[in-house]
């Protein structure tokens, strides 16, 4: 009786000296394997379960809490139901869809966005998000994606960007465009918020959505992959279903109030923020784009205990004078990815103890981790039983070929703990790879072949991670022709077939190169004129201003292709290469003198 007393004292101070993250790894993959059965559960359930019908589930459970709040408006559970109803009805009496079509949605943070997911989800229909800050070529490649697609719906904020391309819209088949306004100035274009204010907000009939399938595709999420135009990676009902519990897993309940000021186009905000709340019943504040002076403000208004963001978010906030109330507030859970170690300490330091989940994960990919245990730098931590359900390894990579390393049987060659190697997933019907709606080519380019066994196929991350001998996995760096800045995919090939537009460019090499003190890389373009002719500063400004979004655009400019471009960056004293800085107060290129570079590392000119 007395040893047992004795192992009872010291068995638990012996695993928490020798296996310090012992317990914490318990109680994870004690809820993972919750979180599993939950998905199986309703994997089983009919007639099928998918991710609306937990949110009517939440509607009839708590039809009175709030489900949205913006600018000061505040949408219940009910209401977002009765809204969304109408907007399907009107939709139906327009006659405009049938069940199983698309439809385009090129919308900013409002409620009016959410409000049409759901009632295109209720008419058995999917969504392609359209990111907000796309123009001209781009906005019209995306809608080329989603063959077959015969409506686009649009914030008021974006019809001007969608006059400036309607006819070739229309010539892609998006013969029908609702903009979400009361009054237009093109009488060519439908308000579908005035049409659904006279219709009915009676419920759908769900014999709508009968066809739908777990392998139907339910929204179409952009990303620049790792080149050429945007694509649009196929989320199913499977992976929507999934996604429901990334807030739940991370201990969110319908108490929490969660601050979403990332975009509701992208995956962390969508499949995150509006995905996991439908799940946990917690009530969204929603911006429509984040800001550094308002930020803790509105929080201790509204009492959030969750955010979300991504690196550059956080940094921002650090980067804002410091007030006495920095640390009077009710955050307790911050989400998000790509946070670096400084920032991290510094945002600790700052804003008090708040818990740090960063995770890895990609839109199309099949593997994710998180960082449970709050290691600082830290993507997630791997273990055995991750990697039996989605077996992952990391692959010698060689980054000046641009290609895995393989032996001498034609296989790739793993490496080992504590050096850096290319993260590829196996795909398997649990851990599936949809692709990229109509872009076959870009989809079997993401497909690795004959990896660890000849035969097998992985899913390319196309990112460099690094895995420790304490278990903990690290994000180094991109391969391929993308870089990322502003939180955004930023693709080479597209920037460069911009530019290369330009009637006096022969050729543009683009290229991330890196800015201190800031995440990722930010954009430069190396250019070699065409024989006689002299670069148009304020004509190059207007044409990357009208054809490509913000976190494209190349803030720097150097004429001549040379060797070693990349490590020379943008600093003026390493080439004689003539060098241009994106001005946008004088809205034009202007030469990139030693003295804007100072300014430049000194954050004096913000980037």
């Amino acid at each position: 009786m007395l040893l047992l007393s004795l192992l009872l004292i010291i068995g638990p101070l012996v695993l928490t000296v020798f296996f310090p993250y012992f317990w914490t790894d318990l109680v994870y993959h004690t809820d993972l394997l919750r979180i599993l059965l939950k998905f199986v559960s309703r994997r089983r359930r009919r007639p099928l379960f998918l991710a609306l019908d937990r949110f009517l589930e939440q509607v009839e459970t708590r039809p009175n809490k709030a489900f949205i709040v913006f600018e000061n408006k505040r949408y219940s559970f009910k209401d977002a139901d009765r809204e969304s109803n109408r907007i399907a009805n009107a939709l139906r009496v327009a006659s405009v869809l049938r069940p199983g079509d698309t439809v385009v949605l090129f919308m900013q943070n409002e409620p009016a966005f959410i409000f049409c997911w759901l009632a295109l989800a209720k008419l058995g229909c999917a969504c392609a998000l359209l990111n907000s800050s796309i123009r001209a070529r781009s906005l019209i490649a995306c809608a080329r994606c989603c063959r077959g697609a015969t409506v686009l719906i649009a914030s008021e904020e974006l019809q001007g960007a969608v006059e400036e391309v309607y006819e070739d819209l229309m010539q892609e088949g998006l013969t029908t465009i609702f903009i979400t306004a009361e009054e237009l100035r093109s009488s060519s274009m439908k308000s579908l918020i005035r049409a659904a204010q006279e219709s009915s907000d009676a419920d759908v009939p769900q014999t709508l959505r009968a066809d739908v399938s777990f392998t139907s595709p339910a929204v179409y999420i952009y990303t620049s992959g790792t080149t050429g135009l945007p694509k649009a990676a196929v989320i199913t009902q499977t992976r929507l279903l999934a996604a429901l519990a990334v807030l739940a897993s991370n201990g969110v309940t319908d108490s929490d109030v969660i601050y979403v000021t990332l975009p509701l186009y992208h995956t962390a905000g969508f499949l995150v923020g509006f995905m996991g709340s439908i799940e946990t019943g917690s009530t969204i504040i929603l911006r429509r784009k984040f800001s550094s002076s308002q930020f803790w403000d509105e929080c201790r208004a509204h009492n959030v205990t969750v955010i979300q963001y991504i690196g550059e978010v956080l940094r921002y906030l650090c980067n804002t004078p410091q007030r006495a109330s920095d640390k009077e507030h009710a955050v307790r859970l911050a989400v998000g990815n790509g946070l670096r170690s400084d920032v991290w300490r510094e945002f600790l330091k700052r804003f008090g103890h708040i818990q740090v989940r960063e995770f890895y994960a990609s839109t199309e990919g099949n593997v994710g981790f998180v960082n449970y245990a709050g290691k600082i730098g830290a993507v997630g931590r791997v273990s055995f039983l991750h990697k039996k359900l989605f077996p992952y390894t990391l692959i010698q990579y060689d980054t000046e070929h641009d290609e895995p390393v393989r032996n001498s049987r034609g296989l790739c060659v793993e490496v080992p703990k504590g050096q850096t190697g290319l993260l590829v997933s196996k795909i398997t019907e649990i851990a599936p790879f949809v692709g990229y709606a109509q872009n076959e080519q870009q989809t079997e380019k993401k497909r690795l072949r004959d990896v660890l066994k000849h035969g097998d196929v992985y899913f390319n991350s196309g990112d460099l991670l690094k895995i420790d001998h304490d278990n903990f996995i690290y994000f180094q760096d991109r391969v391929g022709d993308t870089f990322r800045w502003k939180g955004e995919n930023v693709a080479t090939t597209e920037v460069s077939d911009i530019i290369s537009l330009l009637d006096f460019v022969e050729e543009a090499n683009v290229y991330g190169v890196r800015v201190p003190g800031h995440e990722g890389r930010i954009g430069m373009a190396a250019v070699k004129l065409m024989d006689g002719m002299e670069f148009e500063c304020k004509k190059t400004f207007d044409h990357v201003c009208r054809f490509l979004p913000v976190y494209a655009r190349p803030r720097f400019i150097r004429i001549q292709l040379k060797l070693k471009l990349v490590e020379a960056g943008f600093n003026p004293s390493m080439t004689t290469d003539s060098l241009y800085f994106l001005c946008e107060r004088e809205r034009t290129y202007i030469s990139l003198t030693p003295f804007i570079y100072q300014q430049i590392l000194s954050h004096s000119i913000k980037l």
